[in-house]
């Protein structure tokens, strides 16, 4: 059986001749030592840890945290839809808040959406201003597809390889981005648009709903009219 390491170090110093109260300090001494360093590392590594944390806290309560400012959105000019000769920028709508709508006249979910923003932006009149921008499409269909959605805001043309649409990160369409005054991104909807979807986002543009609730409250309520009028002629 082994013996405790206190037993054995008390033999030792027997039968080395030294006295039992001379070799125990140094046995004790060398596993003192071996602990000691042990211990400094731990300690030292637990006091950085504790510098680490206070640090962290003064440094907390010494600055705040800005939150982040929306993105700016791209500039870009295209040629315009129908016009022969014009041209559709962001730059045209310096210091208005902006959407921008990313469509195709052979997107299904667009044939729903665009006919919502053009009654929107004729119910308003145009206090926001909005911008269409046909993605991968031909002109022929896009320009009939327009005029059947009673489209009458600017509409740029982005023909392939759509490099304006692919710049915003578009690659499904529709998508519509809603811009501040500065043309930062409030809010981006992947999607046909709901009318309260466009209520909820118009409001984060810079103030303008309040002035808008009338034309959002009129194309809501034209839409659901329209809406059970179509339920009643299936019915």
């Amino acid at each position: 059986m082994r013996k405790p390491a206190a037993v054995m170090e008390g033999e030792q110093s027997a039968t080395t001749g030294s006295r039992p109260g001379a070799a125990a300090p140094r046995g004790i001494a060398s596993r003192l030592g071996m602990a000691s360093r042990g211990g400094r590392i731990a300690w030292t590594a637990a006091a950085l840890v504790v510098v680490a944390i206070v640090a962290v806290s003064f440094a907390g309560r010494g600055t705040r945290t800005r939150p982040q400012s929306p993105p700016v959105a791209r500039a870009f000019t295209l040629k315009a839809v129908g016009r022969t000769g014009s041209t559709v920028s962001l730059a045209q709508y310096a210091g208005r808040p902006v959407i921008v709508n990313f469509f195709a006249s052979w997107c299904p979910p667009c044939k729903r959406e665009t006919p919502l923003l053009a009654r929107f932006y004729r119910d308003s009149r145009g206090a926001v201003a909005i911008i269409g921008v046909d993605a991968n499409d031909d002109a022929g269909p896009a320009e009939n597809f327009l005029r059947r959605a009673g489209v009458t805001y600017q509409v740029g043309f982005d023909p392939f390889p759509a490099s304006t649409t692919t710049s915003y990160g578009v690659y499904g369409l529709p998508q519509t981005f809603f811009l501040n005054a500065k043309h930062r991104i409030v809010k981006h909807i992947l999607g046909a648009l709901t009318v309260q979807e466009l209520t909820a986002s118009v409001a984060l543009m810079d103030g303008r709903p309040a002035a808008l609730a009338g034309s959002l409250s009129q194309s809501q309520r034209r839409s659901q009219s329209q809406g059970q009028g179509q339920r009643e002629d299936r019915g």
